[in-house]
This record gives structure tokens, C-alpha cells and sequence, in this order.
């Protein structure tokens, strides 16, 4: 059984390539599209949106589902740790990918400029 934790900078197509695998696919942006499909991001509800993307993840797991993947940026490693836990827990094998912005794309939901450096600066990798 496997958990892909698709990691990257708004813009890099975390999310395109996550659905690409074929499986259930979370991620705490998600939780920000109403029944209309529109896109409301509200910081005062990032906490509760992660939730929501942790939650769901594991109820999948619980389901016993073979291939599932998280896509959120990811940035620091604190940030998965719940996701390793969910893993030991359940008996899944945990992939990071770090998805590139080598195609120059755009981020969906217009993140500033000055917010995607600060991301790319505490990004952190573990080789």
C-alpha cells in the first residue's frame, strides 16, 4: 500500500500530476471549493482545511484503498509528519515527489510573488 506526498510550489502542477496516478487524490485546497465548484480561499480556515485533508485521507485508509496521494506544497518537513504518522499506523509505504516548475506555470489560485519566494526559501528537501 502507498502514500504519494506530492510536494511543490503553487504553479508547479502538484495537482495534475497527483490525479495522473489513478488514485484518490486530497489536498487542503480542496476543502475551499463549494458544491458550485468555485475556488473561496480563506486563511482563517487553513488549520480546519488541513484537517479536512488529513481526515479524508485517512478514512481512505481505513478503506483498506491500495494507491493514495496528498498534494499540498508541503514546504517543510513538520508539514508531513502527520502523514508518516497516518502511514505507520495504517501500513503505508510513503513516496515524497517534488514536483518542478520546469513548464513555467501558473499558480490557480494567485498566490503573490512575494509569498511563493518565501516558500522557496524554507523549502526543505531530504536527500
Amino acid at each position: 500500500m502507498e502514500l504519494i506526498l506530492v510536494r511543490g510550489l503553487p504553479g508547479s502542477g502538484k495537482s495534475t500530476f497527483a490525479k495522473s496516478l489513478g488514485c484518490p487524490c486530497f489536498e487542503a485546497d480542496m476543502y475551499f471549493i463549494n458544491e458550485d465548484g468555485v475556488y473561496n480561499f480563506d486563511v482563517s480556515k487553513i488549520k480546519m482545511a488541513h484537517q479536512w485533508c488529513k481526515d479524508r485521507t485517512e478514512q481512505v485508509m481505513r478503506e483498506g484503498i491500495k494507491k493514495i496521494a496528498v498534494s499540498n506544497t508541503f514546504t517543510q518537513e513538520w508539514e508531513m509528519e502527520n502523514y508518516y504518522e497516518l502511514a505507520k499506523q495504517y501500513g503505508y509505504t510513503v513516496f515524497s515527489v517534488i514536483v518542478e516548475n520546469r513548464h513555467n506555470g501558473t499558480n490557480v489560485h494567485g498566490v503573490p510573488q512575494d509569498k511563493l519566494e518565501i516558500m522557496k526559501e524554507r523549502f526543505q528537501v531530504k536527500l
